[in-house]
């Protein structure tokens, strides 16, 4: 928080109109205030220690690095600051993965102006705020019997894929059209989520598993 007293808020969005939309909604509160934008994860995790937000509003799924992945790595990078994952979709997979990379949030893109600025406050000071729908998605997946690579992202799974196939790093990052640092912490994600050390390994579990079509 500034010395005026305001939480700075990073708006992470591959959409501008939503970036606008969002910078215009924190105009109307005199104790919140807009750090920066980004369009893309990599540039949000690039921005981060630039611009030292207190809460990130991060959108899920963007081209390039998606926003579990990005709100990892600020974690990793920014471990004082708050991410709440701000989002159209409320798929169980996409509840688990942010929840899981370090966000205390989870909003649909539904909410009111009061429940965004409300959520907004109580996460800078520490406390976890849900949509109904993440809630319930994390406790469906709560009793549910936990299947091997079952929390691996849309993301990872593709890179998954073109691991078996034999693609190499540089080539995924082109195929993808992302960096090679992002390809290259996808699949350290992959290894960790899979409980192996080697591409090799996580290619034969994948197959063995039939973790991917």
């Amino acid at each position: 928080m500034t010395g005026t007293g305001r939480i700075r808020v990073l708006l992470v969005d591959d959409h501008a109109v939503v970036r606008s939309g969002l910078g215009a909604f924190l105009l109307a509160y005199d104790d919140l205030e807009l750090a920066g934008e980004a369009s893309s994860g990599e540039e949000a995790v690039r921005k981060c220690p630039e611009v030292r937000p207190d809460v990130v509003l991060m959108d899920l799924v963007m081209p390039g690095m998606d926003g579990a992945a990005a709100t990892r790595a600020i974690r990793a990078r920014c471990p004082n600051v708050q991410v709440i994952a701000l989002t159209s979709f409320r798929e169980e997979e996409l509840v688990q993965a942010v929840l899981q990379a370090g966000a205390i949030g989870y909003l649909l893109k539904n909410v009111t102006a009061e429940e965004l600025a409300d959520a907004i406050r109580r996460v800078h000071a520490g406390r976890p705020t849900l949509a109904p729908e993440a809630t319930q998605a994390l406790i469906h997946s709560a009793t549910q019997p936990f299947r091997l690579g079952q929390d691996l992202t849309a993301r990872e799974r593709e890179v998954l894929t073109l691991m078996i196939e034999g693609i190499s790093n540089p080539e995924i990052a082109e195929r993808l059209v992302v960096s090679r640092s992002t390809v290259k912490f996808h699949v350290s994600s992959i290894l960790s989520k899979l409980g192996v050390s080697t591409r090799t390994e996580a290619v034969s579990l994948a197959l063995q598993q039939h973790l991917v079509n």
